[in-house]
């Protein structure tokens, strides 16, 4: 059975519907931020603040080698925000699995992580004006990466494991 690979900006719900979808089929899930922080044994917080995003983005890249090599066991594989930002990172999605967008709007990503102080791309002033500008940046870069998308904003947890288990029978 294929992998399942979910990308789509903080706040779309890649981890919630990763465990839902998890759960529903039995499979693994592997959450990249989780697996960079079990590598590293620091918060995401800690390790951009000590080395930056730049940093940041080479542990991710090489966590995703790490994960593709593992294609084809069912897994559900969750990634953070940013993955797609590295180049390299976008052929390593396609080839840990069929790749799916949880597209959200500006809004909804607004009002989810409303007072939520664990992202680092979000701290400081105006965090709203940040959220639009990083996901005009990165809609391409999804887009590029994504084999399916699934418009995410009025939809349930379980609406959406739905519709990621049809691409998966595909």
């Amino acid at each position: 059975m294929k992998n399942i690979v979910l990308i789509g900006f903080m706040g779309c719900g890649k981890t919630s519907v990763g465990k839902a979808l998890a759960t529903e089929t039995k499979a693994q899930l592997v959450d990249t931020d989780e697996a960079i922080v079990n590598a590293e044994e620091k918060s995401i917080n800690q390790i951009f603040a000590e080395s930056g995003e730049k940093g940041f983005r080479e542990i991710e890249t090489t966590i995703l080698r790490g994960i593709g090599n593992l294609s084809g066991n069912g897994l559900i594989i969750s990634t953070g925000g940013g993955i797609v930002t590295t180049p390299e990172n976008i052929p390593l999605l396609k080839k840990a699995g069929t790749v799916v967008w949880l597209r959200v709007k500006p809004e909804t990503v607004i009002r989810r992580l409303a007072g939520d102080t664990t992202r680092p791309l979000l701290a400081g002033d105006n965090p709203e004006e940040k959220v639009r500008d990083l996901m005009e940046k990165r809609k391409d870069m999804y887009a590029q990466a994504a084999d399916e998308v699934i418009d995410v904003d009025s939809l349930s947890i379980d609406d959406i494991v739905k519709k990621v288990l049809q691409f998966r029978s595909k």
